[in-house]
């Protein structure tokens, strides 16, 4: 799953009591809106970073949506340049094995609970989305993405990682094989016109408010579809890569952490993180 190499020099009707479901932690900001739409707001700055404790929030948050029934949810950011920055790397340098585990099993439960919900999904996309960002978006079922300077991907390869089976079967189920191929081995970066093209989003939006906008928009749709019909048949269609993962989950976890444990890895992450400490110095 994950190689690396020495330098990174490449460096319908709700109860009235769901509209009052709101919870604001310090990394997750969960509302429900007048329409029955949970809004899911990534909070932690500056790049939303996914680590344990945003992960663990996101993980209890769909949760709470599920249980609630709302009408929908949407995934969007509090940072007005970037959705998500992916994985901290911090949570994988230098790693308490026993919370890099729960790392990667909380970030496996987020990604089951999201990509496979009953509830419909979207992602308004307000900035940068790479390699963990992507992911997230790609596990919703619809995507608005602000129109700019702003890029999408999974971009691995470019620091000698190669991305677990699941992050590209998220791909593959998103745009064409054939592309995702070319996008994962290239480590392609899409600005947003060009996610647009191979359909890695669905729609332009002029700002945050419009992407959710278009979001609901899309929730809408379903109004008037049977809920259950809907979600079995999402179910279905994305049923291959849900057992893939749940058949190999223990394999995958230690495969993460065999990697991380070693030692050309870590030189190599500690580079990477000294390289960034030089960038942003200047």
């Amino acid at each position: 799953m994950f190689l690396l190499r020495q330098t990174v020099s490449n460096a319908r009707q709700l109860a009235p009591n769901i509209r009052a479901m709101s919870s604001k932690g310090p990394l997750v900001d969960l509302t429900v809106d007048n329409d029955g739409v949970a809004i899911m707001t990534l909070q932690r700055p500056p790049v939303n970073s996914l680590n344990l404790d945003l992960l663990t929030e996101i993980s209890k948050s769909l949760d709470e949506v599920a249980k609630n029934k709302s009408r929908g949810m949407i995934l969007t950011s509090s940072s007005p340049t970037v959705f998500s920055a992916g994985l901290d790397i911090m949570e994988m340098y230098k790693p308490d094995i026993k919370r890099a585990e729960e790392f990667w099993t909380t970030l496996q439960d987020v990604w089951f609970k999201l990509f496979g919900s009953s509830f419909p999904t979207a992602a308004a996309i307000n900035g940068h989305a790479p390699a963990g960002g992507c992911l997230l978006s790609m596990s919703c079922e619809y995507r608005a993405m602000v129109s700019g300077k702003f890029t999408i991907g999974l971009n691995e390869t470019a620091l000698g990682i190669v991305a677990p089976k699941w992050f590209m079967d998220t791909m593959c189920q998103t745009i064409s094989t054939r592309e995702a191929e070319y996008a994962l081995t290239t480590a392609r970066m899409f600005t947003v016109d060009e996610a647009l093209k191979v359909s890695l989003i669905d729609e332009t939006a002029t700002d945050k408010a419009d992407a959710i906008a278009k979001c609901k928009g899309f929730i809408k749709k379903f109004e008037r579809i049977p809920p259950l019909a809907r979600a079995i048949t999402k179910q279905k269609i994305r049923d291959a890569p849900i057992k893939s993962l749940q058949t190999t989950r223990q394999a995958d976890t230690q495969e993460f952490l065999t990697y991380l444990k070693n030692p050309k890895v870590q030189q190599s992450l500690e580079m990477y993180i000294q390289a960034l400490k030089q960038k942003a110095a200047k």
